[in-house]
């Protein structure tokens, strides 16, 4: 590894003023700087490669928190489930034995208990944990 040059890294400090990214205009304007360091493949200097670095982390940081995938909450699972598999909000109803229950559920607005996880879990024949949000 080579020692960084201060000087050169300072200068290109001020010359492209990295920032942290805030919107998709300004990834994609960081991307591209990326890129143009990624081309001229080894022939980059110690400065350039700390810039490199630089760039790339500021790019992963805004990456990470815009595309972050959040798991699926358990209601949403189960909506899922019953399209693929056909199964209508009255059959939900009948697992439940209370239509008004399933309903809630369905909306968001009550948890599966671990006896209803069991019997969902027999019904699509996934593990019932995916049900209590584990």
């Amino acid at each position: 590894m080579m020692l960084l040059d201060e000087t050169r890294y300072a200068d290109l400090l001020h010359e492209k003023r990295p920032h942290v990214i805030r919107n998709e205009e300004e990834n994609e304007r960081a991307l591209r700087e990326i890129e143009a360091f990624m081309e001229r493949g080894e022939d980059l200097n110690s400065a350039e490669e700390e810039f490199l670095a630089l760039l790339t982390v500021l790019v992963e940081r805004f990456e990470e928190e815009q595309y972050a995938l959040q798991p699926a909450l358990p209601h949403e699972i189960i909506k899922m489930l019953m399209e693929a598999r056909g199964v209508t909000q009255a059959d939900l109803g009948r697992l439940f034995s209370s239509k008004g229950l399933a309903s809630e559920v369905l909306a968001g607005k009550r948890g599966v208990s671990k006896a209803q996880a069991r019997k969902l879990s027999a019904l699509f024949h996934v593990p019932a944990a995916v049900f209590l949000g584990m």
